[in-house]
């Protein structure tokens, strides 16, 4: 359930009432853990995976009420704005023009009431904070254009001055979402819940993470990428997926002990209790596409640090949890990774209905050592899966999983992974509220559309709850 995904009356999920009694309904469900996307910034596209830093947090996702509780805001400043008219889907358009503006308020409220406090936060993270603040000034002072575009770096006394002022911006505003951050998860592990976040393996091009340290990427004269991140053609796209990330320089950041990595990792464990390896096959060998590339077809597979650096990572953090996305064209390499790592990988059961196929994401199939989704992120939910498939696959799923109409299909998929020998079973809240079309978080290959679905108020009732606890205890499963 991501955090953009939650009720809110300004016009996407926060961090706020909401999130609290979302909290409380998991606990009531009998629920161990909520998985959430990254929580880093957007930029263009507005994915999770495509951020202005790998450290920073979204400043769509503090909670406007409590600034409002807290004196940092008034009720009508933020009242009279258009947040987006439909409570299903986010506009993002709508968010953009008129977040930073409000959050600006509050910081000419709290700079000096909440010096100290941000002082010690500011000293806590300065490694990456003045950079990242710098980062989003001088986007803004160049109308967000990419970095490597920018012709203005603040030369005259009144650019300076205003880059001051948009960096203080940024820095506070990252007081804000930490301080927001830290009180929800604490009351989230006090319910005995813990939050299950994502780590993408790649950092986007337009990112302070880039901008701050070329060195680590390989970028060639005039900051031009030499290669790019994708994957071939697969499962969502004939041409493959041309993600236009950097590629790390490896053997630079082997040089250094892989401390980029261990500071980037380092972060992530301070905002979840589990941690997955976003494509995780990426380690063992990735995708490298020619920069200015068309598609992503032009590309080579390239070996990776594999356990080099895999297993510093797991060792370094040995008290976090860790969860391999182990998705895409495996090969042996990935398998051997995979074991080498004893890394818990992925079991999806939207792809495991072939009937030409004998898919190893079938249940029978399963070890104990591995997390079962019906569907991630990426997939369907599943009442749309249904309805887009082929009329066999889904015979197959019904005839496999003994589903009958009375129980209907959304129940049997969910009891399928439920019942499964997976040591973990995921599912999006779209399957337990039966939605289909138009609730789809994400369609890869496609650049529009996505990451916009939202619960509506009351949806994740008492009697949902209940619903999801019995499935939940009836396969030992329940906190």
């Amino acid at each position: 359930m991501p955090i953009s995904s939650l009720p809110s009356p300004y016009g996407i999920g926060t961090f706020g009432k909401a999130a609290y009694e979302y909290a409380d309904f998991l606990k009531e469900s009998g629920q161990k853990y909520w998985q959430v996307l990254p929580l880093g910034p957007t930029s263009y596209g507005d994915s999770p995976y495509q951020s202005f830093s790998t450290f920073a947090g979204n400043p769509y996702f503090i909670d406007l009420d409590m600034l409002i509780e807290d004196g940092l805001l008034k009720k009508e400043e933020v009242a009279f704005r258009d947040w987006g008219s439909d409570p299903r889907h986010v506009d993002y358009g709508k968010i953009y023009e008129n977040r930073i503006e409000v959050l600006s308020i509050a910081k000419e409220r709290g700079w000096d009431r909440d010096a100290a406090r941000f002082r010690a936060f500011a000293e806590k993270n300065s490694r990456w904070l003045e950079k990242y603040a710098m980062f989003m000034a001088l986007k803004r002072l160049n109308n967000m254009a990419p970095w490597t575009e920018w012709k203005n770096h603040g030369e005259s006394a009144e650019d300076s001055e205003k880059l001051r002022r948009d960096a203080e911006l940024f820095e506070y505003i990252q007081f804000l979402f930490f301080e927001q951050w830290n009180k929800l998860k604490s009351y989230i592990n006090g319910l005995g819940i813990l939050v299950f976040g994502d780590l993408p393996i790649y950092v986007a091009m337009d990112s302070a993470d880039v901008w701050s340290e070329p060195e680590m990427f390989r970028i060639g004269k005039d900051f031009v990428p030499e290669v790019v991140a994708g994957v071939p053609p697969d499962y969502f796209d004939e041409n493959g997926q041309l993600w236009g990330n950097p590629i790390y320089d490896y053997e630079k950041m082997k040089s250094t002990g892989y401390e980029w990595w261990i500071r980037r990792v380092g972060a992530a464990t301070g905002l979840f209790d589990v941690i997955r390896f976003d494509h995780f096959r990426g380690f063992a060998s990735y995708w490298e596409v020619p920069y200015g590339s068309d598609t992503a077809k032009t590309g080579r597979w390239v070996k990776g640090p594999g356990m080099d650096l895999v297993g510093m990572l797991t060792s370094w953090f040995h008290g976090t949890e860790f969860i391999a996305e182990d998705l895409g064209i495996l090969t042996d390499d990935v398998y051997q990774l995979l074991e080498d790592s004893g890394l818990p990988g992925m079991r999806v059961l939207e792809f495991a209905f072939d009937p030409e196929a004998d898919s190893t994401y079938l249940p029978h199939k399963y070890r104990r050592s591995c997390v079962c989704y019906a569907g991630s992120h990426d997939n369907p939910p599943i009442r749309l899966w249904k309805e887009i498939e082929k009329p066999e696959t889904v015979q197959f799923a019904k005839d496999y999983l003994g589903i009958s109409e009375e129980e209907g299909f959304n129940t049997g998929m969910i009891r399928g992974g439920m019942s499964s020998v997976a040591a973990l079973f995921i599912t999006q809240m779209q399957d337990w509220l039966e939605l289909g079309e138009g609730c789809r978080m994400n369609a890869p290959g496609n650049p529009y559309g996505n990451w916009q679905w939202r619960m509506l108020p009351g949806e994740a009732d008492d009697r949902l709850a209940k619903r999801i606890y019995t499935m939940t205890k009836r396969y030992g499963r329940e906190a």
